[in-house]
């Protein structure tokens, strides 16, 4: 065998290889969300109670808010929370909906031209959506967000059992202080 065909066949197992990975890394279950969410009901502040942790909130210790407005076609997106030497951190980014997903799937950027799933899994409180929970179809990242900075306890035992009966590690959910107001 040649070099170029050593190449191209060392190539090839290296790709199927990552394609293997990546098929093995996402759940086989289908991840479904809410069939439908009014996003002028859903727009508005947000509190996370809880959230599996993750890289691109480690500097986050406490106070964790979202704020979503819509502009148009699209839904700003203002992330805010509270630093270990206690200044607020804040990011603003951009969410589209996801063509006949009912609203319940977004497109969400805080860097374009990167964009990351954010989907509604459940929503409970009524018709004005006293807390959701929040995911993507990897179940590597999830968030129990509230209307208020803190929730009913049967509220929060809600969420988890629905994160938990769609495949995530009830465990693996911290519980987010919510200290003081970040305004």
């Amino acid at each position: 065998m040649n070099q170029h065909m050593k190449r191209f066949a060392a190539l090839t197992a290296g790709v199927a290889l990552a394609t293997l990975a990546s098929c093995a890394s996402t759940p086989s279950t289908p991840l479904p969300t809410v069939p439908a969410v009014d996003l002028a009901r859903y727009a508005g502040a947000w509190y996370e109670v809880a959230s599996l942790p993750n890289r691109f909130q480690k500097q986050c210790v406490a106070d964790t808010q979202a704020r979503y407005r819509q502009t148009g076609a699209d839904i700003e997106v203002v992330n805010r929370c509270r630093t270990a030497d206690g200044k607020v951190d804040d990011i603003t980014g951009v969410a589209k909906v996801v063509p006949d997903s009912g609203n319940a799937k977004l497109r969400v950027s805080f860097f374009r031209p990167f964009y990351g799933d954010y989907w509604i899994l459940a929503l409970g409180g009524g018709a004005d959506y006293g807390w959701v929970l929040v995911g993507e179809p990897t179940r590597k990242f999830g968030w129990v967000l509230s209307r208020t900075p803190t929730i009913a306890p049967a509220d929060l035992e809600a969420a988890l059992a629905r994160a938990e009966a769609l495949g995530y590690a009830r465990s693996a959910f911290k519980n987010t202080p919510q200290t003081r107001p970040l305004d």
